[in-house]
């Protein structure tokens, strides 16, 4: 692995790599890490720009994806929150052989809203980019409280993502810019009927910024792959629901690769 991406890496066996979303970095993973470590080693990336990985040109999707495949292990499952997901579904349509299951964690092939499909507001994300410009530090702790939103642990939520964002260097602006124009975007819809290995979706039932009505949706585009639910969390399962939601990836895990 080069040294223009931070890895975070822990525990022994099989390969698992965990990528973050919008605004954050690779420490909100902190405290499911216990649960997975003894069973995979755990490979937690700041993504190109965020935290300690150095700024790169590799601000698109594709781009973002190929720099992560470049510096990862050769077969791995791959994990991604949000944004993150997006960079994880790109890696697993570019390259299928290295990416043995793939994990989607609160996101979408489409988070625009458009006729015809939830997701967020336009407006929502123009104004992100708008204010990102005058001010990123408020527009992060925005967008957390966004992510936090409907939680019944919505309080502690925001402040476990704040203490993750302040423990690394504050995201780059232009990285900060190129995600929100990735989110306002990218559109994967048309090529997820190429995604052939196995495929978790997870989302948290109280979720405002990937309704649960897109999992319904997913049911018809991605007929394959398997979904699961959390009845209590919002945006961050992993944060409001860490017990259960380690659970469920441990076993989907177990179906793509060996365990210690």
């Amino acid at each position: 692995m080069t040294t223009s991406l931070y890895w975070h890496t822990e525990g022994q066996g099989s390969d698992l790599i965990l990528i973050h979303g919008w605004g954050m970095n690779s420490a909100v993973w902190q405290n499911i890490l216990p649960a997975l470590t003894p069973h995979y080693r755990v490979h937690c990336v700041d993504l190109p720009g965020y935290g300690f990985s150095q700024p790169t040109d590799a601000f698109s999707l594709e781009e973002m994806a190929q720099c992560l495949l470049d510096n990862s292990p050769q077969e791995s499952v791959w994990a991604g929150w949000s944004l993150g997901g997006m960079v994880a579904t790109q890696a697993a349509l570019l390259a299928p052989e290295r990416v043995k299951g793939l994990v989607t964690i609160a996101s979408s092939p489409r988070f625009a809203a458009e006729h015809g499909w939830r997701g967020i507001k336009p407006e929502v994300l123009q104004a992100f980019t708008k204010q990102l410009a005058e001010d990123f530090q408020t527009t992060v702790e925005r967008f957390m409280a966004l992510q936090a939103m409907g939680s019944p642990t919505a309080r502690q939520d925001i402040k476990w993502l704040k203490q993750a964002v302040l423990s690394h260097p504050s995201p780059q602006p232009e990285a900060l810019s190129a995600g929100l124009g990735i989110l306002a975007d990218a559109d994967l819809r048309p090529n997820l009927h190429d995604i052939s290995m196995p495929w978790l979706r997870m989302y948290g039932r109280l979720d405002g910024l990937v309704p649960v009505k897109v999992a319904q949706e997913l049911d018809v585009l991605a007929p394959r792959s398997q979904r699961q639910i959390f009845a209590k969390a919002s945006h961050a399962p992993f944060i409001s629901d860490p017990d259960h939601f380690s659970q469920e990836l441990l076993r989907f895990c177990g179906q793509c690769l060996p365990s210690c």
